[in-house]
């Protein structure tokens, strides 16, 4: 039992990784729930991967992203944001893990041409986001309920594939109506009535996030101090392709 708990600590101790740059640090604690990420940025963190790499891209009331090794020493003017090593990551997206002020979440290319929304290598971002009165936020859960049935709805349909194809074929457009209507219904049922859970309320109209941004990307960790600093680097004043006018660099430690 003494073991279980020294080695817990271990893992708790090791899965920090402090983000030092010139307007101060940021330390970020990354998910257990998540270990696909967390390890492949602790292996790119230890390995130095990132030391050098600029927050190339900032979105003041959204995010600052960074990660992408073409950042490195890279002139004004130059376009970032395609740079990383030569692999992705699977998708490690949780239904019960936020895009909440201050959460790390990976980047990624777009759903149409990467459907499986598998995460870049590198690149990953902060969120800052805003925070939501009760009737932004009964908006934004109509929105997201709406995805999770188009989803859901999506899935039951590849299911029903051969059988769509053969209705098709067979111009059997009752047919179809019939079976459309049914999966539907049944991806209704499946998603329930809310988008939004109590928690996510309670954090969008308290902390602040980006709640549109949740069940699209993998989130795999959080800010645990330097949010001052996100609040900084996020209202700096940027050009081109959203890219800092003034270079912020980073360099990473693991927390051990």
């Amino acid at each position: 039992m003494i073991i279980r708990t020294f080695a817990a600590k271990i893992q708790q101790i090791m899965s920090k990784v402090k983000i030092q740059t010139m307007l101060g640090d940021i330390t970020v604690r990354l998910y257990d729930e998540t270990p696909i990420h967390r390890d492949n940025f602790l292996k790119l963190a230890k390995e130095g991967y990132y030391d050098g790499t600029l927050f190339h891209r900032v979105i003041k009331g959204f995010m600052i992203q960074g990660g992408d090794p073409d950042s490195k020493g890279a002139p004004a003017g130059k376009m970032l944001g395609v740079g990383g090593p030569d692999y992705t990551l699977e998708a490690e997206i949780k239904s019960d893990i936020f895009h909440k002020r201050g959460a790390l979440a990976a980047a990624r290319q777009g759903d149409e041409v990467n459907p499986e929304r598998r995460s870049s290598g590198s690149q990953f971002y902060i969120v800052w986001g805003d925070i939501y009165n009760e009737g932004q936020l009964r908006q934004f859960s109509k929105q997201l309920r709406m995805q999770k049935v188009q989803s859901a709805f999506n899935a039951l349909a590849a299911a029903h594939k051969d059988e769509i194809m053969q209705m098709r074929r067979d111009r059997n457009r009752a047919g179809l109506q019939e079976l459309q209507d049914k999966l539907v219904a049944e991806a209704e049922s499946k998603v329930g009535k809310d988008g939004l859970t109590e928690e996510q309320l309670q954090l969008y109209s308290t902390l602040g996030g980006t709640p549109h941004l949740d069940g699209q990307y993998t989130v795999f960790g959080e800010v645990e101090e330097g949010l001052d600093v996100v609040e900084m680097i996020q209202g700096t004043a940027t050009g081109r392709a959203d890219r800092p006018l003034d270079d912020i660099e980073m360099r990473m430690v693991v927390v051990e």
